[in-house]
């Protein structure tokens, strides 16, 4: 399912999924905090929080502590974002110019140390490089995931998908459920989100929801930078890692090293 947003988030907290403590569904809260110059956000909920600024400027307060993160571009800079476990109160206040962040939530029991992700704290990969003439090329940008955060219930991560690329892909499914939410660069433009069979528009602001076990994948439009937030949910018995991705029987082929496709790979016919 693929929501779109065509205006501007009003200030204040919008919460575009609920679905935390739920037995089936996403399992996650989602939400976008639009923040003004002075604005002050607290929350102190039962719920594993995470708070990830997507541009501008923000002040985070936690416990003792306190950082003011700045971020002019989501395209080209890392992102800072703050982790704190279940009822730990904390405070977010508008700095110049304000701030949208996006927020992310679940259902966890375990008590842990708040943890502050800085822009040197976040992991950059590129995938896709040297192969399929470029064509899936992406960068990608882990906050946290299972490896780092085992103490965690959730993922969050970005993507950058560079102009006319596809990312996701080779189209791929995993047994846990997962939210993408969309910027792009310039603003009007678009990509085509593949949920199994059926082709979605998706633009800026757009939000989609992949059920469990729903091959997805997506394409940016030539000419258009396309950012995407995406959040994961671990399972009981099954965390989400790097390596939980099945990719359709069909396309592996994809994956082998020094692939050819065409026109290095001759046209012979098909039977």
């Amino acid at each position: 399912m693929i929501l779109h947003q065509n205006r501007p988030f009003r200030n204040g907290m919008t919460m575009i999924v609920r679905d935390a403590g739920n037995t089936g569904g996403l399992l996650l809260d989602f939400g976008i905090l639009k923040l003004a110059e002075g604005d002050v956000w607290e929350d102190s909920t039962g719920k594993e929080r995470a708070l990830m600024l997507i541009s501008g400027n923000v002040r985070f307060i936690w416990r003792e502590e306190k950082r003011t993160a700045t971020r002019v571009s989501c395209f080209d800079e890392n992102p800072e974002a703050l982790h704190v476990p279940a009822d730990k109160p904390i405070k977010l206040i508008g700095g110049s110019g304000g701030a949208e962040l996006c927020f992310e939530a679940c259902i966890n029991d375990r008590d842990f140390p708040s943890v502050y992700y800085g822009k040197k704290d976040i992991r950059n990969d590129v995938f896709g490089a040297g192969t399929l003439n470029e064509a899936s090329i992406r960068t990608v940008r882990t906050v946290f995931d299972g490896g780092n955060a085992g103490f965690s219930n959730m993922v969050l991560g970005e993507v950058i998908n560079h102009p006319g690329k596809w990312s996701s892909y080779p189209p791929h499914d995993h047994p846990h459920p997962e939210i993408y939410h969309y910027r792009m660069f310039p603003s009007q433009g678009f990509g085509v989100s593949l949920l199994d069979d059926d082709a979605g528009i998706v633009r800026h602001r757009s939000t989609c929801l992949i059920n469990p076990d729903t091959t997805h994948s997506q394409v940016a439009a030539a000419g258009y930078a396309m950012y995407y937030i995406w959040m994961i949910p671990h399972l009981t018995g099954n965390r989400w890692l790097p390596a939980t991705r099945y990719f359709r029987k069909e396309h592996e082929w994809l994956l082998e090293k020094n692939v050819k496709i065409w026109p290095e790979r001759p046209y012979k016919g098909t039977k």
